[in-house]
């Protein structure tokens, strides 16, 4: 007997805790240490031989040694040119889309006035430099570029990086065309042709030059790394986040979706079809109190996966422990297992789907409706796809303009608003047996003779 295509869970009867749910929602078992052990060794040669290391690098794992580790804007260009118009026309209209909804994401700065004299305001400063990861592999993704810059643009970001594989079927090592021309779009002109840990290592410590045509330094350190990748390059951003920033270690991409009666059991399967594509490890989840609507789901999966140009992929990752149909009493038991899963994406496939966004707690983006599905937000739906997977959505964000800025509080006491709370902040400071903070407030004010005496009575109970 064929092994089914996917693996059912059936939660139906039962009352999970928090913690047992947790346990239950389907993960892709992910083997970081042995990462760690091969990418260790990589930053460290990064780190310590510059460009040199990194042609090593890309010789050993894109098959390929690149004439330009950064790519000449003159090749962006010509990339440019070529690209067909309607794939230029398509990504314009990504760029377009998205750049809206960046430029009302930007957050405004703040100023509180607390008494006479007492303010504090809030500033939203970017992040100075920014190195962005796309990722290379399996597919060719111009979308990371569009969703990674957009935002760090509209945030003001001055000094952008771009790093992505070079190609093994180009003799000159540089990256694939159409993320070329991507990024000549955008404007951003730093593109180099390197890719996975050795491209997070570049980054985060910078690479001296090793030819002429690198110059003496080849990539300066950024303050923040951004984008997705394998494994390898979710480790790299782990093991490095206390020299510079990361958004997020991504995992393997996954879907979630809550469905009743009312979907459509074509457009479902489709729909985790869509997700198993992006590689082995990829989670596809549906979740739903309709035993005979799964049973559709499933023969729809049987019949559809086979006739896919990825169908071998797309098998493996339905199968993986990652996928799963799991089975509910209700919508509420539907919604509470969702909430566990925290999916990267979660489509919404239901009567009533506003109430059930209304709901929802974790997910790192929601797509509500039948005519919402993840596709749109992979491309152009004007939402970001770099988005947190593995469970992480229960308390990060996708990444947006507020990534790539920090907040800066600017406290603006004068005379008047500072006395006003010398003595508290003294009791304050002496409760935490910590005297000099309050001396650091009470000396300004040293005329006050409540004050001369405070600091006179501290000195004495330390015997001075």
């Amino acid at each position: 007997m064929a092994e089914q295509i996917i693996r059912t869970i059936d939660v139906r009867g039962t009352s999970l805790s928090r913690a047992e749910l947790l346990e239950t929602v389907p993960r892709a078992q992910m083997g970081v240490s042995q990462a760690e052990e091969l990418v260790a060794p990589i930053l460290e040669a990064v780190k310590t031989r510059g460009a040199a290391a990194l042609r090593d690098y890309a010789e050993k794992f894109d098959h390929v040694r690149p004439r330009n580790l950064r790519v000449p804007v003159e090749a962006m260009q010509h990339a440019l040119d070529t690209l067909e118009p309607h794939v230029r026309a398509a990504i314009e209209e990504s760029v377009s889309r998205i750049r809206a909804v960046c430029q009302s994401q930007v957050p405004q700065d703040f100023s509180t006035p607390l008494a006479d004299g007492a303010r504090v305001s809030q500033r939203w400063i970017p992040v100075e430099r920014v190195g962005l990861y796309v990722p290379g592999g399996k597919a060719v993704y111009p979308t990371s570029v569009i969703m990674n810059a957009v935002p760090a643009q509209a945030a003001g970001v001055e000094s952008l990086a771009i790093a992505t594989p070079p190609c093994a079927d180009n003799p000159d090592g540089l990256p694939n065309a159409t993320i070329l021309a991507t990024c000549a779009i955008l404007g951003v002109e730093e593109v180099y042709a390197v890719g996975g840990a050795q491209a997070v290592a570049m980054f985060a410590y910078g690479a001296k030059g090793s030819e002429p045509q690198d110059g003496e330094v080849l990539c300066e350190p950024v303050d923040m790394i951004t984008g997705p990748g394998n494994i390898f390059v979710a480790t790299a951003k782990h093991m490095i986040s206390g020299v510079c920033g990361i958004d997020a270690e991504a995992g393997p991409s996954e879907i979630g979706i809550i469905a009743d009666s009312t979907a459509n059991p074509a457009w479902l399967a489709v729909d985790l079809m869509g997700q198993a594509e992006h590689d082995e490890l990829a989670g596809s989840v549906l979740i739903t109190d309709d035993e005979a609507l799964a049973q559709k789901v499933i023969a729809e999966l049987e019949e559809r996966v086979p006739r896919t140009k990825n169908s071998e992929r797309m098998a493996t990752a339905l199968r993986g422990t990652q996928s799963a149909i799991v089975l509910t009493d209700n919508l509420d038991q539907s919604i509470d297992v969702a909430n566990a899963y925290a999916a990267e994406h979660l489509e919404i496939h239901t009567a009533q789907a506003d109430d059930v966004v209304k709901r929802i707690r974790n997910a790192g983006a929601i797509f509500r409706g039948p005519y919402s599905p993840v596709p749109l937000g992979d491309y152009m739906s004007g939402s970001n796809h770099v988005l947190p997977t593995g469970g992480t959505a229960r308390f990060q964000s996708g990444l947006g303009v507020h990534t790539f800025m920090k907040a800066v509080e600017v406290i603006e006491y004068d005379e008047q608003g500072l006395k006003a709370l010398a003595r508290k902040v003294n009791d304050f400071a002496v409760s935490e047996d910590l005297p000099a903070h309050g001396e650091c407030v009470l000396t300004r004010f040293i005329d006050d003779p409540y004050n001369k005496e405070t600091l006179a009575a501290q000195e004495d109970a330390v015997g001075l």
